[in-house]
């Protein structure tokens, strides 16, 4: 007999397709495909679509993307790049779909302040709270002992969508110092082990390294062409000899100096050189279509290369689960990096931005405090995480779980009601 859970994955093995908790299905669908509609499903990802991406959804523009439009975006590169390479692409797309689930309202900006607000009781990063959306927020399936295990998705899938396999702090070092990037906390490890069993440490599987690629095409290109739409950048300043150097310098330190200026100012003349390439930006359709047309073409590029360069590369013709590792040309790593850094130097760093940000992080930190002082108005599934919680930093993790799901719109809702203070 046909098993249905099965069907259509023949590079995946009954370990793969495991769930936590075992679950039988009749339905004709493949176990990824059914991950996948559990996340579409859920309210974490309808969330996504009021979150940060770069600009916020409350500043008023509304063209710019979200985290929802986003993991849209990554989740069709992410197909495109597993059928090209023969893995699963509903996994892939998957992985795609969650990578976001867990950024918190304001982006990398709110990461910040609850990563301050939990410094010394495990922190906080974007991408472990996704596997704890998925493992345990995010209500479906749960034990006989009547334990959440959220989603219940296979084990590939949420290995797949674990961008950082490893923990905040290594253990086996009594004097490690935190990470800033890290894949779960500490009272998740036990799903975290059972995801990666038979996995080598710290090394990510085949999908997990194309949902981060996706990542980085669709977050490199389609930002850049967000920050030109909304005018804080001018394609003419990136064109012009006048200030070059210094923007150059600017993003090799972006990069945290994974590579050379030369390299940098190579990827800055290869990117130049596209035919679609704006040199002047005056909002017009004509020119809407040309950066367009430059994101596609970009697009496109990135991904040809990775493709190219990885099938080369690959010793077998099966790279699904650890099959391969993913090979993307240092070249067009630079002018990846070159895309990103812009953006960072003109928006995330920008200096017109920085007192914005310092009052997200305030708002937040502000909620914290006050919920920290009144548990009572944490909604009933968190504030039953906090009245069980054995200790202060599970008491923590509690509100800060409840934080964190809320959106940009709804943080500054929570910040009016608790701390009694006028919207800004």
């Amino acid at each position: 007999m046909i098993n249905l859970e099965h069907a259509g994955h023949s590079d995946y093995s009954e370990f793969d397709i495991a769930r936590f908790v075992p679950e039988q299905h009749t339905a004709a669908r493949t176990a990824f495909a059914r991950d996948r509609a559990r996340v579409i499903h859920s309210s974490a990802w309808r969330r996504l679509a009021a979150k940060t991406q770069v600009l916020s959804p409350t500043a008023g523009i509304d063209f710019a993307r979200n985290r929802l439009t986003h993991s849209l975006e990554v989740a069709q590169i992410g197909r495109e790049l597993a059928n090209s390479l023969g893995v699963s692409a509903d996994l892939v797309d998957t992985a795609c779909l969650t990578h976001d689930l867990g950024h918190p309202p304001f982006g990398h900006n709110g990461e910040t302040a609850l990563d301050n607000w939990m410094a010394n009781f495990g922190g906080f990063e974007g991408n472990a709270q996704t596997l704890r959306i998925l493992t345990r927020l995010e209500p479906k399936r749960f034990t006989r002992d009547g334990e959440s295990v959220g989603l219940n998705l296979t084990r590939a899938t949420l290995d797949a969508s674990c961008k950082y396999p490893w923990p905040r702090l290594d253990g086996a070092d009594p004097d490690a110092k935190p990470v800033k990037k890290f894949g779960y906390f500490l009272d998740d490890e036990p799903v975290f082990q059972w995801l990666r069993e038979g996995s080598t440490p710290r090394t990510k599987c085949v999908e997990a390294q194309l949902m981060d690629l996706s990542d980085d095409i669709a977050y490199s290109v389609h930002d850049f062409e967000d920050a030109i739409v909304s005018g804080y950048i001018d394609p003419e300043i990136l064109t012009s000899k006048s200030g070059h150097d210094s923007l150059i310098r600017q993003v090799v330190e972006w990069s945290g100096d994974s590579f050379s200026g030369d390299e940098i100012g190579a990827a800055f003349e290869n990117l130049a050189r596209s035919r679609k390439w704006l040199d002047r930006w005056d909002g017009s359709r004509f020119d809407q279509a040309k950066l367009k047309n430059f994101t596609s073409e970009t697009i496109g590029k990135f991904a040809g290369a990775a493709i190219t360069a990885t099938r080369e590369h690959a010793a077998s013709t099966k790279l699904a689960r650890y099959g391969a590792t993913i090979i993307v040309p240092r070249d067009i790593a630079a002018e990846i990096a070159v895309l990103k850094g812009i953006v960072a130097a003109f928006v995330m760093t920008s200096g017109r931005r920085k007192p914005t940000y310092q009052k997200q992080r305030d708002l937040l930190t502000e909620v914290l405090e006050a919920l920290w002082a009144d548990p009572i108005h944490l909604e009933p599934a968190f504030y039953a995480d906090y009245m069980s919680a054995p200790d202060e930093a599970l008491a923590r993790r509690a509100i800060v779980d409840q934080v964190a799901c809320l959106t940009d719109q709804s943080a500054l809702s929570w910040w009016k009601r608790l701390c009694d203070v006028p919207l800004f």
